[in-house]
Parts: structure tokens; sequence; C-alpha cells
């Protein structure tokens, strides 16, 4: 089939169907209209309730700017972060009466020692030839008797209160 012949038939049909077109293309135009008016109905009868709507949504809109304005920080809090180096005494000298007053044994002060030196609770029971659950009942012992819950801050604790170096 060339091109010709059906330009001719697509044309017949057309022509054929000339009157459905016309029906259908003013249909569609009178919906339009009956839509329309419609809501110009709608937009009248109901015009209160649509101004008391678009205030709302104005005035909370406005009410989320205004929020967002307040609530953010007008100063800007910048942290620096900086080494600090203090100078630690040649020697160090414990504390003994805190020592004492927590009751400290010489083995959980070993163990609190090879803490602060990051060591594993396997390397620390293999440097003072004891088990692992025997490490574990140490930690438990200092966590206790130093308030604390972390190996970090057992360490830590320490530190401040001049038990380890």
């Amino acid at each position: 089939m060339s091109s010709t012949e059906f330009m001719k038939i697509n044309k017949n049909i057309l022509l054929n169907n000339k009157a459905n077109i016309i029906y259908g293309i003013s249909l569609a135009f009178l919906l339009f209209f009956l839509k329309w008016l419609e809501l110009r109905f709608i937009i009248f009868s109901h015009s209160y309730e649509i101004y008391i709507g678009l205030i709302a949504v104005l005035f909370t809109a406005l009410g989320i700017w205004l929020a967002l304005k307040l609530s953010k920080p007008k100063i800007e809090t910048v942290i620096i972060e900086k080494e600090i180096y203090i100078e630690k005494p040649e020697t160090f000298v414990p504390n003994t009466s805190l020592i004492s007053e927590l009751e400290l044994s010489k083995r959980e002060l070993e163990v609190l020692a090879l803490l602060a030196k990051g060591s594993s609770n396997q390397e620390i029971a293999s440097q003072l030839f004891v088990s692992l659950s025997t490490v574990k009942a140490h930690n438990q012992n200092l966590f206790e008797k130093l308030d604390v819950k972390r190996r970090i801050q057992a360490v830590e604790k320490a530190k401040r209160l001049n038990i380890i170096p």
C-alpha cells in the first residue's frame, strides 16, 4: 500500500465520521463549560468558607516561617580544639591513702596499669599468668570500687586520682 492510497483511505474515514468528530468536540466544550459553571457556583456559594480556608493556610505558613526564624540560634558556636601540653613530674607518687581507702589490691593495681597501657583482657591474663575469668573479675572489682562502667572511664579516673601514672 502506497502512501497516497493510505492518505485517501484516511480522508474517506475522516469525511465519513465528520459528524461524529464534530459531535465529540462539541460535547467536550459543553462539558468544559458546565464544569466552569459548577466551579463558579461553588466559589460564589461557598466564598466565605474559601476565604477562611485561604486565610488559615496563609497564617499557618506565616507561623511555620516565624517559628523557623525564631528557633535559629542567633550566635554561632565555634568549638576550637587545641593541644595543651602539660608537663608531668618526672617521678610519679601514687596516692596511697586513696588506694587504701578504695581497698585496691596489688593485683587490681597491676590490672589497672595494664588497662592504662591498652592491653586486652587476654593480654592481661597472659602477662599476669592468670585466667581470663580472673582478669574479668578484677575488672568488675575495679569498676565497682572506682564507680565507673567502662575500662576507659576507670583509667581516666585512676589517672585523675593519682592512682596510676
